[in-house]
């Protein structure tokens, strides 16, 4: 059965259609073709036109005649718009004319760099010229890294890498920097929070040492579709860009069907669990040999859902292979694996997280499922765009959960469809992060006096406080690196501090332990706890023991008929007050704070019925987190009219609200933000609703959200008063078992007078 069929087949089932909000159906689109830019290498013409390619798209020839201009690009378009040409061709071009010239690939994951580096040999090798291209990162054989630095053309990495093993060591890599053509740096919408804020200032590190050894490169970047792509890239970069939107990449038609499961239990607004309703529609696909992809929110439900399928799946000896899952924390032979199987058509039906969000060739699949929102338009589209052929049909099913962004999404479907997806925010001048990067910098080569550091400011005083702590030394007009560490040990990209990802060891058979994936140390408590149950390959597992001191978890194959998800407990301090106002009794502020989180506790749940059947306790450790937040303030008079429980109750469901809206006006992902209440609070004394960057530092949201709290307010309310639940579901102000009966009524009292500056309703 093709798509077509089946979804006319879908159309005339009044089961299922009776859960579908709405049933969208994109019209095919045909290429937009222009010829070969002036200027491009002819010797590339011949091996194009022997791959079909006798004519580019619209946006690849945009691309590369500005390119060869000159110009510095970010190019942005879909997922399989053939974005890869956009740098490859004037990559080739360039070194085809001047052998002296190298490149430098950022791409963000290891499988997508083995993904791209493979897509380059075949063009390298239908020419039939010596340029040589060569992955650098941690998996480089000690033997092979010196022909990288002397011999490479065209140098592939990641920014980690980049970050502490090229950059630190320039001395060893003075080919390359001494003839930088071009930087090309893919998937930049990656690089948003913190990660993206280290990048901007490893890019400023780059930059510097490019023009020390004389050579000032290109930038080609690109990026999935975003709100504000060319703010993104001339924030990474400190320069102007030309941005290429101009997609001239074909499409076939394409279904997106929004489905809301049905409800169960209409008093209390609960519907039926997302990943039941994704297993069925998953398993209708796979029965009627759609090749699907699957994408979850977390690891836990790939696993499970991983499970699910494979037993339906296994032929009569036993082997269900044509089913696999895919997330971060398996090995990349697996994952390789995985992904030639997907390209040659030998896996009806692969699981995923996000990790296959991102440009990895898996092959054009026929239908798409998303189990539960993304958490942002942008990701949506780009899971969405995994399913799509340039020519013939395409299905994409959207399966919300009971969580209120999903309902929210799946209830304004014109939302999502037309709204402008996320702005991708970071803030390279986070003070945590530039300060870091300043002593970085001073390692890989000594600042002198008046030097800039790309556009950041006050470098100067920064320098000075370095010169104070004894870090640097100011000689004859020149700041000298003077401490005995290695800086970028200190810094992971990815987070506040470097700390190691812990290995997950299998004890299984006592006489053979083995590594079977890694996870890093934020994510630990809550999957890695002792007694968890962690699922990897659809097999489960039970954690004997946590070592965090060895960060390694070690764990025993089980079979039992049930998964774990702990309880995460958050509280806040005050660090620092950066701006307050007070507006009719109504407190509003903005400041630096601590969060602490702990995991106490974990539920067992039930395979298929998802009941809990018990609980344990987790004893670990506290973990801190500095960020910046922003927060309002009940008027005393306000709060003085409930009493503590409707009190407690009404700023729960504003909570609840404000975990809606947050992310949708702020344009972020929810986990980008944290949301919680404080009946009394220790930063105000008072009833406190705490808005957080859910990162460390913070990288602006916090400050967006204080410019802009009446909307914020308006809407929150908004969504409160639209819902036509009598007293809270889980769509709205939260469910009445967590909210209580007088929960909603409350929130829409307090945001009332919120909205009207703290006075009376």
């Amino acid at each position: 059965m093709n798509v077509d069929q089946l979804a006319e087949k879908l159309r005339r089932d009044p089961l299922f259609m009776e859960n579908v909000v709405r049933w969208e159906e994109m019209s095919p689109r045909s290429a937009s073709y222009a010829p070969y830019p002036q200027g491009l290498d002819e010797r590339l013409i011949p091996v194009l036109q022997r791959r079909g390619i006798h004519q580019l798209y619209s946006h690849q020839a945009s691309s590369v005649a500005a390119t060869l201009r000159g110009e510095d690009v970010v190019v942005v378009t879909p997922t399989a718009s053939g974005k890869t040409m956009c740098y490859n061709l004037p990559v080739l071009s360039a070194i085809l004319q001047n052998q002296d010239a190298r490149v430098l690939y950022l791409f963000p994951t290891k499988a997508l760099s083995a993904d791209q580096v493979s897509e380059l040999y075949e063009l390298i090798e239908d020419m039939g010229v010596d340029i040589k291209t060569y992955t650098y990162d941690g998996d480089t054989p000690g033997a092979a890294r010196r022909a990288v630095r002397q011999a490479g053309h065209i140098v592939v990495t990641n920014p980690d890498m980049l970050h502490s093993g090229i950059l630190p060591h320039h001395t060893k890599w003075v080919k390359l920097f001494e003839n930088l053509r071009y930087i090309v740096i893919d998937e930049i919408h990656t690089y948003r929070g913190v990660f993206g804020s280290n990048l901007a200032n490893v890019l400023r590190r780059l930059q510097r040492l490019c023009a020390f050894y004389g050579s000032h490169p290109q930038f080609i970047l690109c990026s999935a579709t975003i709100a504000n792509p060319a703010e993104l890239a001339r924030t990474l970069i400190g320069r102007p860009v030309t941005l290429i939107d101009n997609n001239g990449a074909p499409m076939g038609k394409r279904h997106f069907v929004f489905y809301n499961p049905p409800v169960v239990n209409r008093q209390l607004g609960i519907r039926k669990g997302v990943i039941p309703e994704s297993r069925a529609i998953a398993e209708m696909l796979l029965k009627n040999g759609i090749q699907t992809i699957t994408f979850a929110r977390s690891r836990l439900t790939v696993e499970v859902l991983t499970k699910y399928l494979k037993d339906i799946a296994r032929d009569p000896l036993g082997n269900a292979g044509r089913v696999r899952g895919y997330r971060g924390g398996y090995l990349p032979t697996q994952r390789r694996e995985i992904e030639r199987g997907l390209r040659a058509g030998q896996i009806d039906a692969v699981i995923s997280t996000n990790a296959l969000e991102l440009g990895i060739d898996i092959g054009a699949l026929d239908a798409c499922v998303l189990c539960g929102y993304p958490g942002t338009i942008a990701s949506a589209w780009q899971q969405a765009g995994r399913a799509g052929r340039r020519k013939g049909a395409s299905i994409v099913f959207f399966v919300a959960s009971s969580a209120a962004i999903d309902q929210y999404i799946v209830s304004h479907p014109d939302y999502f469809l037309h709204q402008s997806p996320e702005n991708a925010l970071l803030n390279p001048d986070n003070l945590y992060i530039l300060l870091s990067h300043f002593k970085c910098a001073a390692f890989e080569l000594p600042f002198e006096d008046g030097d800039s550091f790309g556009n950041a400011p006050a470098p100067e005083e920064l320098l000075g406080y370095l010169d104070e702590m004894g870090i640097v030394r100011h000689v004859d007009g020149r700041y000298h690196w003077s401490a005995e560490d290695f800086p970028a040990s200190e810094i992971s990209l990815r987070s506040a501090s470097a700390e190691e990802n812990f290995m997950i060891v299998d004890i299984t058979d006592p006489t053979h332990h083995r590594v079977i994936g890694e996870m890093d140390r934020y994510t630990v408590p809550m999957l890695l706890h002792e007694n968890a149950i962690y699922m990897h390959e659809a097999r489960q597992y039970q954690v004997e023991k946590l070592d965090f001191d060895a960060c390694k978890a070690f764990i025993r194959q089980v079979d039992v008929g049930y998964y774990t998800d702990a309880n995460l407990n958050v509280s806040l301090s005050l660090l620092d007050v950066e701006s307050q106002a007070e507006e009719a009794g109504m407190g509003m502020g903005l400041g630096e704070v601590k969060v602490t989180t702990l995991v106490t506790m974990f539920k067992k749940i039930r395979f298929d019925t998802h009941e809990t059947l018990g609980f344990g306790h987790v004893r670990l450790p506290e973990t801190d987190m500095h960020t910046t937040a922003m927060w309002w303030t009940l008027p005393d008079a306000l709060a003085a009219r409930f009493d503590n429980d409707a009190l407690k109750n009404g700023m729960m469901a504003i909570t609840n609200l404000m975990r809606i809206v947050a992310p949708l006006y702020l344009m972020c992902a929810p986990q980008d933000v944290a949301v919680l209440y404080q009946v009394k609070s220790p930063i105000t004394n008072k009833p406190t609703v705490i808005l957080y960057d859910n990162c460390p530092g913070g990288v602006g949201l916090a400050h967006k959200a204080y410019g802009m709290q009446r909307l914020l307010l308006d809407k929150a309310l908004s969504v409160a008063t639209g819902c036509s639940c009598p007293m809270g579901c889980p769509s709205c102000a939260g469910p009445i078992g967590e909210i209580g009966q007088d929960g909603k009524a409350t929130a829409i009292a307090l945001l009332t007078a919120m909205a009207k500056g703290g006075g009376a309703p």
